[in-house]
């Protein structure tokens, strides 16, 4: 097949071309759904608070394996530093550019041209197959997987198998996919101290002075070793501030903003009762206000693992690594309604950046991934 007949493109072109930048879905799911429908697709749309998720099923038998993603993309940036224009889809050097290709329009078109092709070839498969397909995932996440999750939660759907469409290739199409991700705890602390002049430090009490021993200890802390799958829980201050911006004046307050990544070692309840500890021993008198989190979550070596990963290497020839870096993704939401979930996409070098864009010859190939996937789970035995 040729790059100019190439489904996934023509469709990876359209979606990019609805400008949906985060929360707005700009239509990109209606098209979606317009796809699903004529294959016997019942397609719920779920709206809170702006963000537009789509619920998109077949079938009510198990399995149930369901492809997620996201609709919505990161701003541009400045437009005169694009070399065309984000949200005209433009083929240049082999890679197709604009905002989103990458970052996951090319895996919701991949996965929309896996469905048609299974179903044109295996119209009464076992099973069940979904696309859940949300606007809220690069935004504050508050309205759009995890809704859909509660939804499927109260009517007691759950999911066998999960991929999720994000970027999660290196170098080639297929060399990684993540089999988990760490948790994220995010703070805000405020040390309350006496401002005063310099020259008179004995009237005045300095918080920057009395929260570095803490910070120090803070960021030296072993939290955990990590595991075969995570590595160490890792502490990061991400910013400082304090003082009047005179030098000649010590401080009231200083503040620090600060986040965790961590492994399944460290829950979320142990990392806020140690780092609490440590404030105490240092005799802070200070403000802790914990801002956001995720859950770490990890789908071991099993059945979609070893599915994803053979299905990689029969299009690509590849054998993929399995990883749990980089940030966190709304695998955190599906962990809830999903034992196992992997992250499958292309690649993620250029993700958020000006001039993003994907291999064209990797589309194709893409879609395939997801067929064999798709066929190896519904239609071969465990």
């Amino acid at each position: 097949m040729t790059a100019a007949c190439d489904p996934t493109l023509a469709l990876t072109r359209d979606l990019v071309a609805l400008r949906s930048l985060t929360p707005d879905d700009a239509g990109c799911q209606s098209l979606l759904a317009a796809r699903l429908a004529p294959l016997g697709f019942s397609c719920e749309t779920i709206r809170s608070n702006g963000v537009t998720n789509l619920w998109a099923r077949r079938g009510k038998r198990a399995p149930l394996v369901c492809f997620a993603g996201h609709t919505d993309v990161v701003p541009t940036g400045p437009l005169d530093a694009w070399r065309s224009d984000p949200f005209v889809a433009t083929e240049r050097d082999g890679n197709l550019y604009g905002r989103g290709t990458a970052d996951m329009k090319s895996s919701l078109a991949a996965f929309v041209v896996a469905i048609e092709a299974f179903v044109a070839c295996h119209p009464d498969a076992p099973g069940s197959i979904a696309l859940l397909v949300t606007s809220d995932e690069e935004g504050p996440a508050t309205d759009g997987t995890v809704k859909v999750v509660e939804r499927l939660a109260t009517r007691g759907e759950r999911i066998d198998y999960c991929v999720i469409g994000e970027p999660s290739s290196v170098a080639h199409l297929g060399d990684m996919i993540k089999n988990g991700r760490r948790g994220t705890l995010s703070g805000r602390l405020v040390v309350r101290g006496v401002q005063g002049h310099v020259a008179y430090p004995h009237l005045a009490r300095n918080p920057i002075h009395e929260l570095a021993p803490a910070l120090a200890e803070l960021a030296t802390t072993a939290w955990d070793a990590g595991d075969a799958y995570f590595p160490p829980t890792s502490f990061q201050c991400s910013n400082i501030h304090a003082g009047t911006g005179a030098t000649n004046v010590i401080p009231g307050t200083a503040e620090v903003l600060f986040n965790f990544r961590h492994s399944p070692q460290s829950p979320r309840e142990t990392l806020v009762e140690r780092m609490e500890a440590i404030l105490q021993r240092h005799g802070l008198d200070c403000e802790l206000t914990w801002t956001g989190w995720g859950k770490p979550f990890l789908t071991p070596r099993g059945r979609l693992v070893d599915v994803a990963a053979a299905a990689i290497g029969e299009v690509t020839g590849r054998s993929p690594e399995l990883s749990c870096t980089g940030g966190t993704s709304d695998g955190r939401f599906l962990c809830d309604v999903c034992d196992e979930l992997v992250e499958l996409g292309p690649v993620n070098a250029s993700i958020h950046q000006i001039d993003e864009h994907v291999r064209i010859a990797d589309l194709a190939p893409l879609a395939r991934i997801h067929t064999r996937i798709l066929e190896r789970l519904l239609l071969e035995a465990p």
